[in-house]
């Protein structure tokens, strides 16, 4: 597939954000609850979701051209990847997302946020400790502390323990670094503790305000059945999400645990009055999937 550019204008869910990053379409991962399983870029594929990806096509250094371009226009914040993950297992082989971060390295955006479920982002630590100071965030996912239940909601994604580790060895390194519970599926009653003690800064999502569409997009996958037809109906509801965040906010730090899109924006970003008063209001999507990363990867 052809880049055609690298940077997408984006908006919607990723407040804060000007643009999105994604060079991979598709994604191996194939987690169950992906919102872009359900977008034409999957459907019409004619593969299922979680069988393939592939490198866009197009010349990584390129990405400085754009990012000159876009700030001209002002502030530029960049999402690393709202619609795949930039680390993908072939990845390894391809380093496209890691020529990407080179080529902007010299003229970095002026925020930017490396959104993954894979323990790949290891090898470009050296990148994002060369970084400006308070310009970069990685954000790890670990939804659960339960390995049954990744198999079985998301069994194409990497381990848990591998995840944690890399948060772990990433804060050890100083690089700013997140675990994005996102979406919070079932988990033991020491996940809390386990987040808190890995993660300097932790993130709570769900399907019922982290989909975009007010749990829409959720129900359309069909999660509720699915959930049901493993015995854990009573974990598809919203105060399961409200229950972890609670426990976070009493182990963590003032300000470490946080909510949603709130824990996504850059450090720069102040939500205006109407969102400020109502953080949960469904806001439209941009000009390309730019969902939530509790359902886009």
């Amino acid at each position: 597939m052809s880049a055609g550019r690298w940077l997408t204008p984006t908006g919607g869910y990723l407040r804060g954000y000007t643009h999105t990053l994604n060079p991979y379409a598709g994604c191996a991962y194939g987690c169950s609850y992906c919102y872009v399983r359900r977008l034409p870029v999957a459907l019409f594929r004619g593969e299922p979701w979680g069988t393939w990806a592939e490198p866009k096509r197009g010349e990584p250094e390129t990405v400085r051209r754009e990012l000159r371009r876009a700030r001209n226009k002002g502030p530029v914040a960049v999402f690393l990847s709202s619609a795949t993950d930039p680390y993908q297992p072939l990845e390894a082989k391809a380093k496209l997302t890691r020529q990407l971060l080179e080529a902007m390295a010299d003229e970095p955006p002026d925020f930017l946020l490396v959104q993954t479920r894979s323990p790949l982002v290891l090898r470009d630590a050296d990148l994002f400790r060369a970084w400006p100071e308070e310009r970069l965030r990685v954000s790890i996912t670990v939804e659960t502390d339960r390995e049954d239940v990744r198999k079985a909601l998301t069994p194409g994604a990497p381990p848990l323990a591998a995840r944690l580790r890399a948060i772990r060895t990433l804060r050890r390194a100083g690089i700013d670094v997140q675990a994005a519970v996102s979406p919070l599926l079932p988990h033991t009653p020491d996940f809390p503790r386990l987040l808190a003690d890995t993660a300097p800064r932790v993130v709570v999502d769900d399907y019922f305000r982290g989909d975009g569409s007010g749990g829409r997009r959720s129900e359309q996958l069909g999660l509720r059945a699915q959930y049901a037809s493993l015995g854990l109906a009573s974990w598809y509801a919203p105060e399961a999400a409200d229950g972890l965040f609670a426990r976070l906010r009493a182990l963590l730090p003032e300000g470490a645990a946080l909510f949603s899109a709130e824990g996504f924006a850059p450090p720069a970003y102040r939500p205006p009055a109407s969102e400020a008063e109502d953080p949960d209001a469904s806001i439209g999507v941009g000009s390309e999937p730019s969902g939530p990363p509790s359902t886009g990867l």
